[in-house]
C-alpha cells in the first residue's frame, strides 16, 4: 500500500476531469483504493427505491464519488497555492508536512 500524502479536512485542487479547477475539502481516503471522497466534487446520481420500513424516501440523490488521489492536489493553507508537499522532522522528532513553495507547515 502506498504512502498516502493527501489526508482528511486537506484542501485540494482537482487536475483533471469534468471538475478540473474546482477546489473542495476531503471528507474520506481510501489509501487501499488510492481514491479519496472530496466534498462537492464528482457528483454521481444515485436512484433509490422507497423503502417505508426505513423511512427512506425514493428518488433520485446526488452524492460524492471517489476520485483518484493522482488527480487530486492540496492547496497550501497559508499561500493559497496548489502545491507538492515534502516532509520534514522538526526538532522533537515529530515528522511534519511542508509546502514546498512557502515551507508553511501542513497539520
Amino acid at each position: 500500500m502506498p504512502k498516502v500524502k493527501i489526508k482528511k479536512n486537506d484542501q485540494v485542487l482537482v487536475l483533471v476531469g469534468r471538475d478540473r479547477g474546482a477546489r473542495g475539502k476531503v471528507l474520506r481516503v481510501y489509501p487501499a483504493q488510492g481514491t479519496a471522497i472530496v466534498e462537492r466534487i464528482n457528483l454521481v446520481k444515485k436512484h433509490t427505491r422507497p423503502n417505508p420500513q426505513r423511512q427512506v424516501q425514493g428518488g433520485v440523490l446526488e452524492r460524492e464519488a471517489p476520485i483518484q488521489l493522482s488527480k487530486l492536489m492540496v492547496v497550501c493553507p497559508e499561500c493559497s497555492k496548489p502545491t507538492r508537499l515534502a516532509r520534514k522532522r522538526l526538532d522533537d522528532g515529530k515528522g511534519v508536512r511542508v509546502c514546498k513553495q512557502c515551507d508553511a507547515t501542513l497539520n
